[in-house]
């Protein structure tokens, strides 16, 4: 690195003194070489970045050993530190057939959501949930309001016209998370030392909030896998003709 600098010091006096009131031309030899071993030092920082991160692969399994999709996973280190989306960061949360759509949302804190409404119908939207509460009011599709979510935490929806609706955003304070695919499955490369813990979430989950975070430690050489074998039954999924899933339950 110091050779380097040494370079690129010789460089810029060669191509910036002057001789009677004329650039000196330049010494192609040092640039030359300046520039490869800029090239070097650039390709060794790649290489140690991609050399930090570590793999990690977490599980969700219902109480028999199938898989779960559609659940809430999400990467943090317990500093104590609040991390905020970037200014502008939006989401949506769709209101389709009389459904919220998706079901399930996750945000990073700080995060702006979008309540577009692509039914025909005019819909009421609102939540109690502290400390993220808000009301929409009485709108239609020509109308898409914007909620932001700055606190981590469980959001509820539900609309004022339509009692059946039933939605979740869950904000969470890290830019890490994902939803489980049909496989149960979510996957991250992560920087080591990044995270420690490792968190699922899912509206239909009857386990205890304690059961639902684990501690990790990363390994740059071997991938990392979290499974996370729920006890109890899971919820029906929610919808208009079984209300499985009741403002009550919560």
């Amino acid at each position: 690195m110091s050779r380097f600098v040494s370079t690129a010091q010789r460089y810029t006096c060669t191509s910036l003194c002057k001789s009677d009131g004329k650039l000196m031309a330049f010494d192609s030899k040092i640039v030359a070489r300046a520039v490869t071993e800029l090239g070097v030092f650039l390709t060794l920082l790649m290489l140690n970045s991609i050399a930090s991160a570590a793999s990690l692969e977490v599980s969700v399994l219902d109480r028999s050993g199938l898989p779960v999709p559609d659940v809430a996973v999400y990467l943090q280190k317990n500093d104590g530190v609040t991390l905020l989306a970037a200014p502008g960061t939006t989401a949506v949360m769709d209101q389709v057939d009389i459904k919220f759509k998706p079901n399930l949302l996750v945000v990073q804190s700080g995060t702006s959501v979008i309540f577009p409404n692509s039914d025909t119908v005019a819909h009421h939207v609102y939540s109690f949930s502290h400390p993220n509460h808000f009301k929409l009011p009485l709108y239609k599709s020509d109308t898409q309001p914007l909620v932001n979510f700055e606190s981590a935490g469980i959001v509820i929806l539900g609309c004022n016209v339509h009692d059946y609706m039933l939605g979740y955003i869950l904000v969470v304070d890290t830019p890490l998370f994902a939803l489980t695919n049909g496989n149960g499955i979510s996957q991250f490369d992560v920087e080591i030392g990044a995270v420690d813990t490792v968190s699922i979430w899912s509206p239909r989950i009857k386990d205890e909030a304690r059961l639902l975070s684990k501690p990790v430690t990363l390994d740059e050489e071997t991938n990392t896998r979290v499974v996370f074998q729920l006890s109890k039954s899971l919820r029906l999924a929610h919808d208009q003709e079984s209300d499985a899933l009741l403002w009550s339950d919560y």
